[in-house]
């Protein structure tokens, strides 16, 4: 039998440990930007040595597994005859003590991006399996990675017809088919399912479970932003959360960040200011307006939060321990003179070019294969942002709801449903 001890993880219900939420935030002098949808995991660069999201080898990990694919229906909730795509999932039996002694199967959810990326970084999910005689299964999440429908991203992503499988519910049902047939396989069908996943592989991980308990008998959902949905989480809730990280390392350094937003639109606003903005930043290509930099600044203060962990990591980017007190140190360091802008630009390159090997900078580049997550923030994964003018270090912005639908039409001509998921998966 399973150790004794497989209880206490099988059986608990979801855990929740924080909300992650989405990047980027304006001010009335920003127009609203796409990127301001939903939270996402990026990291933007170019450089001749490309730092490839974390996809490191198996081999340097120690994590071995095999790569398989399974044939999914496009349509699970229609019975018309629709195309099939091939859904990438990795998994392991390595340590798994199999059927006859109930060993567990450790599911995690995969999140928007290549799921090589997620399994080189769910280290949890590896070093607790040798102790539980656990398999480990990471599928592949539909349309993204190589579990593209109708055999390429770009006939996946060609418009909003093609784009209307992807769904929670649709990748809540890949998983739910794909361990059913897996268990069946291998005579499993009694071994328990426990459900890992963090941020929007955790929000799938907690619902999965809500949706399929006769499936997964438990599901461990870290950082899964499943309040981050209209009247339910104050919307100003994580901006708060991540200025208040830099304001405890440094409140000049808070104030800088804070001054920053109305230096770069004045900059902007100046003859030749966006030639210069393009130089000082290091950017790729000739900076088109002052939304996209303030943006790319946004988005690094906010996952700088989201892994300011007391060690170095390499998620998102390679970085170092306590990566907003170095930010804050790099800010306030500068000697006298320095500019706010020229402060600003030491500091986020803590984030983005850590390592020294970047070249010039991306504005728009995402490395992790993400790109469908605008098509999701558009439709179903609706999460209310704004920014506070006191507690707040980011520019002084309401969530507009009006003007958040009109740029959905534009960009895929489909209306957003905020309140969907809390109708299909509940609320508070």
């Amino acid at each position: 039998m399973a150790k004794p001890a497989i209880a206490a993880v099988l059986s608990f219900s979801i855990v929740l440990l924080s909300i992650l939420a989405q990047q980027s935030s304006s001010s009335p002098s920003f127009k609203p930007i796409s990127s301001r949808r939903a939270p996402r995991f990026l990291g933007r660069f170019s450089t001749s040595k490309p730092h490839h999201g974390n996809r490191r080898s198996d081999q340097l990990l120690g994590y071995r597994y095999e790569t398989r694919y399974f044939e999914q229906q496009l349509d699970h909730f229609s019975f018309a005859e629709l195309p099939t795509f091939r859904q990438r999932y990795l998994i392991s039996s390595e340590h798994w003590v199999g059927p006859d002694r109930l060993g567990p199967i450790f599911l995690y959810c995969g999140n928007e991006g290549d799921i090589e990326w997620f399994a080189a970084n769910s280290g949890f999910v590896w070093e607790i399996a040798p102790s539980f005689g656990a398999m480990v299964v990471f599928p592949e999440h539909r349309y993204y990675g190589e579990s593209m429908p109708y055999g390429s991203q770009e006939e996946a992503y060609k418009n909003g017809a093609s784009l209307s499988y992807l769904t929670a519910e649709q990748a809540l049902a890949d998983f739910a088919v794909l361990i059913t047939d897996l268990k069946r396989n291998l005579s499993a069908e009694a071994c328990p399912v426990v459900l890992f996943g963090g941020s929007y592989g955790g929000m799938l991980a907690a619902w999965m479970r809500l949706k399929y308990p006769h499936i997964a008998i438990g599901a461990l959902a870290s950082s899964a932003p499943i309040l981050q949905f209209e009247d339910i989480v104050p919307p100003e809730t994580f901006y708060d959360i991540v200025s208040n990280d830099f304001k405890r390392e440094s409140t000049s350094c808070f104030n800088t960040i804070k001054a920053s937003w109305n230096a770069l639109i004045s900059e902007g606003q100046k003859e030749n200011g966006l030639s210069k903005l393009t130089k000082m930043f290091r950017l790729c290509r000739e900076l088109k307006n002052t939304e996209e930099l303030a943006n790319w600044l946004d988005s690094a203060y906010s996952f700088l939060a989201m892994v300011d962990y007391p060690y170095p990591s390499e998620f998102l980017m390679p970085l170092p321990g306590y990566p907003i007190r170095e930010v804050c140190r790099k800010i306030d360091g500068c000697p006298d003179g320095t500019s706010i802008l020229e402060r600003v630009f030491e500091g986020v390159s803590v984030y983005y070019n850590y390592t020294g090997e970047v070249d010039c900078f991306e504005l728009d580049d995402d490395p992790h294969g993400m790109d469908g997550w605008n098509w999701q923030a558009c439709t179903e994964m609706v999460m209310p942002m704004s920014s506070s003018p006191d507690a707040s270090m980011f520019p002084t912005y309401d969530f507009n709801f009006s003007a958040f639908q009109e740029e959905c039409w534009t960009d895929f001509k489909v209306i957003p449903r905020p309140t969907w998921i809390t109708t299909h998966f509940g609320g508070k």
